[in-house]
């Protein structure tokens, strides 16, 4: 399980590289037409560093966390075994164009707190049939984090 884990990061940062010659890398993916219904689990989070440096992050009993995804509407949870706080979001989802947007309407205590100043989160996605990665990018469009799921039903 931890080789494919490392296979799909490494597939992942290959995908995210941002290359001038290769300005549609996601190309292979039909985002309008593959669907993100189903449980999805994180697997790993990867932060990218001004330097061009990433870290990963992987999931574990102690850092987890499940997207629900149906036809319009998103819901996840988080659990962090460090971290005292609950940490769940519910809202409606659309995809376009290779950007996800989720506008969440409520959430836990500390997510309401920051749905209150930003409802709309919107990353760039790269969908695959078993697997997905979000990644939040900057002004310019380079990545600032992305987190990847692996379908689980």
């Amino acid at each position: 399980m931890k080789l494919i884990i490392l296979l799909f990061c490494i597939a992942l940062i290959f995908s995210c590289k941002n290359d001038s010659n290769n300005e549609n890398s996601d190309a292979n993916f039909d985002t309008e037409k593959t669907s993100l219904q189903g449980a999805w689990k994180l697997v790993s989070y990867l932060n990218y560093k001004e330097n061009g440096d990433i870290d990963t992050i992987l999931s574990s009993l102690e850092n987890k966390q499940i997207k629900m995804y149906s036809d319009t509407k998103v819901m996840w949870s988080r659990e962090r075994a460090s971290d005292t706080l609950d940490w769940f979001g519910y809202g409606d989802y659309t995809i376009k164009d290779s950007i996800l947007t989720e506008i969440l309407d409520f959430g836990s205590k500390t997510m309401n707190a920051i749905i209150k100043d930003k409802k709309e989160f919107v990353y760039k996605i790269i969908i695959g049939e078993d697997h997905f990665s979000q990644i939040q990018t900057d002004s310019s469009g380079a990545p600032i984090y992305a987190e990847n799921y692996i379908k689980l039903e």
